[in-house]
């Protein structure tokens, strides 16, 4: 195991607001307990400094980016994400977190050699 965090980041446009998203927020928190994961940034606006306005943001933590794997992969997300990409825009996307205690220097000698 890698001791990197996963995280799922969503980005949503153009969300049409009804009884089927409210139903996804019901439950989308049932779906993310057993894989360990927590809403770090949720229902708060974005300042954008730099580029065109972003829409809306979600950000979930996860222990691990395998974790964020099979929850989006669970049938119980399955079941509600139509609830979402059907009254939305959104790309989501997962990523793996950097090591504590990780420098850019890091990733200099990777891409650049030392």
């Amino acid at each position: 195991m890698s001791g990197r965090r996963g995280y799922a980041i969503g980005h949503l446009r153009g969300v049409r607001l009804g009884p089927d998203i409210r139903r996804y927020l019901e439950e989308i928190e049932a779906t993310m307990a057993p894989f360990g994961g927590e809403f770090l940034v949720h229902g708060t606006t974005a300042e954008v400094l730099e580029g065109p306005p972003v829409g809306d943001v979600i950000l979930i933590g996860f222990p691990s980016v395998q974790a964020a794997r099979d929850w989006y992969a669970s049938p119980a997300y399955q079941a509600i994400l139509p609830l979402r990409t059907e009254h939305a825009q959104s790309n989501v996307v997962l990523l793996e977190g950097v090591s504590e205690g990780y420098r850019a220097a890091e990733t200099v000698a990777k891409v650049f050699g030392s």
